[in-house]
């Protein structure tokens, strides 16, 4: 009898991946459609544990969860929802939200710690899925964005990064102010620095090192903090698998324990979940044409991109965690940083890793492994605050570029200062009101936008003309 090898199923030669279908989403399983990847499951051990300290920081500070373990168990349900996309179809590396993060604790910072907040998180996360699910059905995600004018989008992300540099410099720097700081100078070297992104382009190996993201300035963290520096508690390393504790979850901060939200929490949280999309949107785009980019340089494989299908799956994701695990970062579409690495190897070729879902797979469903290995999490527990410090400081900047590059002209860039402005310091809500406000007060040109647009049109027309003469 020959030995099996796996996976199970096999791909004809520039065909697509077998899988089983389930409605519009295509189920990929380990071994047997897609191979373990090992250098995927090594880089998962860490990175999947990092995510997780950010996310029990983040739980416990703004949410107020009364303990660790009550956090660990969010955690973990966030990492299986992380498996959800690689295996119902969806070429990503999934994440959070992040960049709405700092807009979303300024939206929950309006309401008391307890059920009031929990409350309105559930609710926040539940209108995030309902948008996830109707552009999803509809396909109407792209013409959303579209109506929302360029000054009011700059305005949404640069009120995201004020917002995180809020954040850091009040809630953060306390922590550890020298770890924190030098983690910060680390992490904008690995991703923002023009000597590392000039050697990166000329050399795969540091491409796939610039791909590391925020690892190198987390692992600076774990070891420097407690042992160099001293700033942070020496990690008290504990044996076993991570507790859980679903039964006091489910009682107290879940609609099943505390009961269904007010009607009003729903309407209140409309204009952060819009801005929230709005941006996850944004993410959903690079991840797709990051995948695009590799799959150009691999015609053995089919790789099939749906925005609807990724807008569902992160329907399902928001909906799952807002009823059982109601999750402050939420559930977004990328986490480039994760999925950089994996295309990069990919891209190598067909011996280092025969198909994508490989690496996505892997890494995700070894998330879900990781995150449940106590000796892991003990061990990063010290840095958990500094793990959020550094995840707000890179949001200033990756807001900035964003929102800076979107915006052309001076009116644009007025109604969006002034909007983020607002949004950080007084609230989403308001400061979306205020940016639509604006737009019509200095931006919009009414018939005059249409009378230049037609001129435009006309002028082109007659060098077309003068061209063919």
């Amino acid at each position: 009898m020959s030995k099996q090898t796996f996976p199970l199923r096999k791909r004809e030669e520039g065909g697509e991946q077998p899988y089983f279908p389930l409605g519009p989403f295509k189920i990929r399983l380990p071994l047997v459609h897609y191979k373990w990847a090992w250098t995927e499951f090594l880089a998962a051990l860490f990175l999947g544990v990092a995510c997780l300290g950010a996310g029990t920081a983040i739980t416990i500070d703004v949410l107020g969860v009364d303990s660790f373990e009550i956090a660990l168990t969010f955690a973990v349900v966030n990492a299986i929802m992380y498996a959800v996309p690689a295996h119902f179809g969806d070429p990503v590396v999934p994440g959070w939200i992040t960049p709405a993060l700092p807009l979303t604790i300024a939206y929950l910072s309006d309401f008391a710690i307890g059920p009031e907040r929990i409350h309105a998180m559930i609710a926040l996360q539940l209108v995030v899925a309902l948008l996830f699910f109707i552009m999803g059905m509809t396909g109407l995600g792209a013409k959303l964005v579209n109506i929302i004018p360029i000054s009011v989008r700059g305005g949404i992300i640069l009120g995201a990064g004020f917002a995180a540099a809020l954040n850091v410099i009040n809630d953060r720097i306390p922590q550890g102010p020298v770890t924190l700081t030098i983690s910060v100078i680390i992490a904008f070297f690995f991703l923002f620095s023009k000597v590392l992104t000039k050697l990166a382009e000329r050399d795969s190996r540091f491409k796939i090192l610039k791909g590391l993201g925020i690892v190198p300035p987390q692992l600076f963290a774990i070891f420097a903090g407690p042992f160099l520096i001293r700033e942070l508690p020496i990690p008290e390393i504990e044996w076993g698998f991570t507790p859980l504790n679903f039964g006091h979850v489910f009682e107290n901060y879940t609609v099943f324990g505390i009961g269904v939200p007010d009607a009003n929490l729903f309407v209140l949280a409309i204009p952060m979940a819009l801005m929230a999309y709005v941006i996850a949107f944004g993410d959903m785009i690079l991840g797709q044409d990051i995948v695009r980019e590799s799959r150009e340089k691999r015609p053995d494989e089919t790789i099939e991109i749906n925005t609807n299908r990724s807008n569902l799956v992160n329907g399902i994701r928001n909906g799952l965690m807002a009823l059982f695990t109601p999750w402050v970062p939420m559930n977004g579409p990328l986490w480039a940083a994760g999925l950089v690495p994996i295309t990069e190897r990919y891209k190598m070729g067909k011996k280092t890793m025969d198909s994508i879902w490989d690496g996505l797979g892997t890494f995700r469903a070894a998330t879900v492994i990781a995150v449940m290995l106590m000796p892991l999490v003990t061990l990063i527990k010290p840095a958990f605050d500094i793990f959020f410090g550094i995840t707000m400081a890179v949001q200033v900047v990756v807001c900035g570029n964003i929102g800076m590059r979107l915006l052309q002209t001076n009116e644009q860039r007025s109604v969006a200062i002034v909007m983020a402005g607002i949004i950080a310091i007084v609230g989403p809500a308001q400061g979306l009101i205020s940016g639509v406000i604006l737009y019509f007060i200095i931006e919009y040109g009414g018939k005059f936008e249409k009378e230049d647009a037609a001129l435009a049109e006309g002028i082109d027309e007659e060098d077309e003309e003068n061209e063919e003469k």
